[in-house]
């Protein structure tokens, strides 16, 4: 069974910063493309970052665009989110999600597996 936990989430000042986890079991995490999702309260789930298989392009919502960074540790089978300056709009909860071998990571429907997301709080 594919399982994507994840880790990092909390509270913290705007401005301070985050490094959100996701360590995944059951798939072949180095062939699968990866990324990072957001639901606000009352907003819809939004793709935050995406990484491809290979971590030679990662994609960035505008918002986080310049303060988020993706990345990936195929040795561990673990994908990172580095989450710099944190506003109070960066509030949500922060889902892992995989995609499918050698695919996509630019939208929602590129991905197949979600974890279940660690809360991030920012406060003013």
């Amino acid at each position: 069974q594919v399982q994507l936990v994840e880790s990092g989430g909390g509270l913290v000042q705007a401005g301070g910063s985050l490094r959100l986890s996701c360590a995944a079991s059951g798939l072949t995490f180095r062939l699968y493309a990866m990324g990072w999702f957001r639901q606000a309260p009352g907003k819809e789930r939004e793709l935050v970052s995406g990484i491809a298989w290979t971590g030679d392009t990662t994609s960035y919502a505008d918002s986080v665009k310049g303060r988020f960074t993706i990345s990936r540790d195929n040795a561990k089978n673990t994908l990172y989110l580095q989450m710099n300056s944190l506003k109070p709009d960066d509030t949500a909860v922060d889902t892992c999600a995989a995609g499918r071998v050698g695919g996509a990571h630019r939208q929602e429907s590129d991905f197949t597996y979600w974890g279940q997301g660690p809360q991030v709080t920012v406060s003013s």
